[in-house]
């Protein structure tokens, strides 16, 4: 039997609380021994989130049934919470925008080692209903295209209503955003940082209730502002993508949304953005505003434009099994016509580039391992690039896939050899004759 003092007042007899005892050690070297407390000798510590290092609140213990947690007596608290996971670090180069996801790191590693790749998001799209008329309307527009590129080529919209936002986040999803570095904040946030985590797709929720009208999607006219959620008003540029509805505008495209629509513990319906920006707008946008966000790193870098609804199907599905929300008939997808990136690669272009001389064989199965449609044609291939392969653009990128995929160590290492001389030239010579007959020093 331990006897521990505590000040909180937050919990009550019966409550399933996380007991550090002597010898234990908490994040930042913090180091649990026995102490006198009050008068009394207290053998441990009962600790908040913020001691644990998996939150912020330090207003009182962290009390379990607060997780929808009721674990037994004596259970280990960091099995229970996922403390003993463990995350890789990935250094992610700025044109692999494939990679900044679960996804995309596991169809990296499928294609490193050999094993087998299930893509899970295909499947959360299979579920997905089609879009009708029943869905929120929304129009894009772009009167000032940047390099002739549209503002958005897809927004899809979700809605769920009757949601709890006050229900507690599962610690497994908890645990998974810890260890990519994103604070648990509420149920339906950390839903959408999940989700775009998992598939790449970065997601906003409006609080479906605080929506008026018809959402239009166009650029920025000069003199608007917006209150972004960070609290901050902020003068708007030509050139930056907004969201509007019949109120004004209420979002910053790809970067942040606005305050007036911010989903709250009081929320009740939410409506889900699930949308593809253009590079070269949301990078502009992030940097003159200073506001670099999670989402618009991805967006910079390329979203694949044709995961939106499933990705929006996935939160639908989170919102529904963890917020007690039931799914609007409603479905939008306002899209313009997707045209994949084909690619001609010449027979031979390869071998010369590399210096191995791959057979068509090899050249199909790494083409199609990544994902690319091959056709063979009557000079070469004919290569249809995914849609989440943004950064393949010309023969020389596919060229550099199929040496990597290949294995960089298949390529043969030699040393040039060195062009033939022809002797010297007329002044060298003449220097040769002139250095002879210089005086040497004695």
């Amino acid at each position: 039997m331990q006897g521990i003092i505590c000040g909180a007042h937050n919990f009550k007899v019966g409550d399933k609380v996380v007991v550090t005892l002597p010898g234990a050690v908490l994040p930042g070297n913090f180091a649990i021994t026995a102490r006198k407390t009050y008068g009394h000798k207290s053998a441990g510590m009962i600790a908040s989130t913020r001691e644990l290092g998996i939150g912020e609140d330090h207003g009182g213990i962290l009390v379990l049934s607060t997780l929808g947690l009721d674990p037994e007596l004596g259970s280990d608290a960091l099995e229970l919470l996922g403390l003993y996971d463990e995350a890789a670090e990935v250094n992610v180069t700025p044109d692999r925008g494939y990679a900044f996801s679960i996804r995309g790191i596991a169809r990296e590693y499928a294609h490193a080692t050999g094993t087998s790749f299930n893509d899970f998001v295909l499947e959360y799209g299979a579920r997905a209903p089609k879009a009708n008329s029943e869905g929120i309307p929304v129009r894009l527009e772009d009167s000032a295209p940047i390099h002739e590129n549209p503002a958005t080529i897809r927004f899809v919209m979700r809605r769920v209503n009757g949601v709890d936002a006050t229900a507690p986040v599962p610690t497994w999803m908890a645990s998974r955003l810890r260890l990519a570095g994103v604070r648990s904040i509420s149920l339906p946030v950390d839903i959408s940082n999940y989700v775009m985590l998992e598939t790449g797709q970065p997601l906003h929720f409006y609080d479906a209730d605080k929506v008026q009208g018809e959402i239009v999607v166009r650029r920025a006219v000069a003199g608007e502002k917006l209150t972004t959620l960070d609290g901050v008003e902020r003068d708007l540029h030509p050139e930056d993508i907004v969201i509007t509805d019949d109120s004004g505008v209420i979002g910053l495209a790809g970067v942040m949304g606005g305050a007036s629509t911010e989903v709250t513990a009081e929320t009740k319906n939410i409506l889900i953005e699930a949308a593809r920006f253009d590079e070269v707008s949301i990078a502009r946008t992030a940097r003159r505003h200073k506001l670099i966000s999670e989402a618009s790193k991805r967006f910079e870098r390329g979203v694949d434009p044709q995961i939106q609804q499933a990705a929006a199907q996935r939160a639908v599905e989170l919102l529904t099994q963890l917020a007690g929300g039931t799914a609007d008939a409603g479905v939008t997808d306002a899209a313009l016509p997707y045209h994949p990136v084909v690619i001609d690669l010449p027979s031979g272009y390869t071998a010369g580039r590399i210096g191995v001389d791959y057979s068509q064989e090899q050249i199909v199965a790494c083409l199609s391992e990544i994902g690319c449609d091959v056709e063979k044609t009557g000079n070469g291939y004919s290569v249809t690039v995914p849609s989440w392969r943004t950064d393949l653009l010309a023969k020389e990128d596919l060229t550099e896939e199929i040496a990597r995929i290949d294995g960089y160590d298949k390529i043969p290492s030699s040393l040039p050899v060195a062009p033939a001389g022809r002797g010297y030239t007329p002044s060298s010579r003449c220097a040769a004759v002139l250095w002879t007959h210089l005086p040497r020093p004695v």
